[in-house]
């Protein structure tokens, strides 16, 4: 892929973008550049096209999707545009090292750099994520109801998950959006600075999450000193989803432990953007291959490789992909739908 796509809601100044919110624009940067911006802007129409056209050109034949995918990732709490294109060149070179073809697109949100200054404290949390709803979730929505079929998926990482799950809130509100038949494939959640609480099924807040969505996977590690943090700051009172884990009572949530596996990686060898322990998992070839075959769709989540039961919890591995899945007729199967002799 030549260009890289990006939508920001910062604020434009002269011939850049600074942290603070602003209008929404559709990027279109080249790989060469470090970072984006107001000059990489397109037209809407000519950015969702591109974007399609690039998931829907080539197909994953390990997928059950119709047509192509494309994966939104939106970032954290306090992340420069460089890290937040490093880590879109991350996800994108490792996710296709390990068989995936879709294409990323970063959220782009003005987060703020005072110190646990986290979002959810904000009075701004609804403007920010409105945007999320109004420029992705509605351009999808539209997109669907016009017959097309490429399978969306969002990644939120730290505070990142709780905009996704704010902006699914929103969503209900706006009349339009509640009464029209869209979805979402597969949403993941890494670091996910959310209560644990939030994502029990008898949740209101995660209700209309549920709904729209076919699956949500919570990656969680015990050794994320930054949710520590964030957990310190409430009194202890609400754990974090990314550091304790869901108790997986929604029967569309599942949650993989990813602590063991984070004991054995060394820092100095492993490519990471940021603090290591909350933020080691793009970067790292095994997440990128579990995440891969979640968004794929073809194993039920119990036995995607690189998990293993551990009483009565999945828990991360390095282990490889089944060995003949190019050969089980995935590709076949989809292209046929329901013509498909079983």
């Amino acid at each position: 892929m030549e260009n890289f796509y990006i939508i920001s809601t910062r604020k434009k100044s002269g011939d850049r973008f600074v942290a603070e919110p602003g209008g929404v624009h559709y990027l279109r940067v080249p790989k060469s550049e470090s970072r984006y911006t107001p000059a990489h802007s397109i037209k809407v129409k000519e950015w969702v096209d591109e974007v399609r056209g690039l998931a829907d050109g080539d197909e994953n034949p390990y997928s059950i999707s119709p047509k192509g995918d494309i994966l939104f990732f939106v970032h954290g709490y306090n992340n420069t545009q460089e890290v937040i294109f490093n880590r879109l060149k991350m996800l994108h070179k490792d996710l296709r090292a390990e068989g995936w073809r879709g294409v990323v697109v970063a959220f782009d949100w003005p987060s703020w750099d005072q110190t646990l200054n986290y979002l959810e404290d904000r009075s701004d949390a609804a403007a920010v994520s409105s945007k999320l709803v109004s420029h992705c979730l509605k351009l999808l929505a539209n997109g669907q109801q016009q017959g097309c079929e490429t399978n969306i998926h969002l990644l939120g990482h730290s505070t990142g998950a709780y905009l996704i799950m704010e902006g699914f809130s929103q969503a209900m509100q706006k009349k339009e959006l509640y009464q029209s038949n869209w979805r979402i494939g597969q949403v993941a959640f890494i670091g996910g600075d959310v209560s644990a609480k939030s994502l029990q099924a008898d949740s209101d807040w995660s209700t209309t999450l549920y709904k729209r969505i076919m699956r949500l996977t919570n990656y969680s590690n015990g050794h994320d000193a930054v949710l520590g943090v964030s957990n310190a700051k409430r009194l202890g009172v609400a754990p974090r989803a990314g550091r304790v884990g869901v108790d997986e009572s929604h029967p569309k949530a599942v949650n993989v432990d990813c602590s063991s596996y984070f004991e054995g990686l060394d820092p100095d060898t492993s490519p990471h953007e940021g603090t290591f322990c909350h933020s080691w998992h793009i970067g790292n070839r095994v997440f990128a291959r579990d995440l891969a075959m979640t968004m794929e769709g073809a194993i039920d989540r119990n036995y995607i490789p690189t998990r293993k039961m551990v009483d009565g919890r999945l828990v991360l591995i390095d282990a490889p992909r089944p060995a003949h899945m190019d050969k089980w007729g995935i590709d076949e199967m989809v292209s046929m739908r329901n013509d498909y002799p079983v």
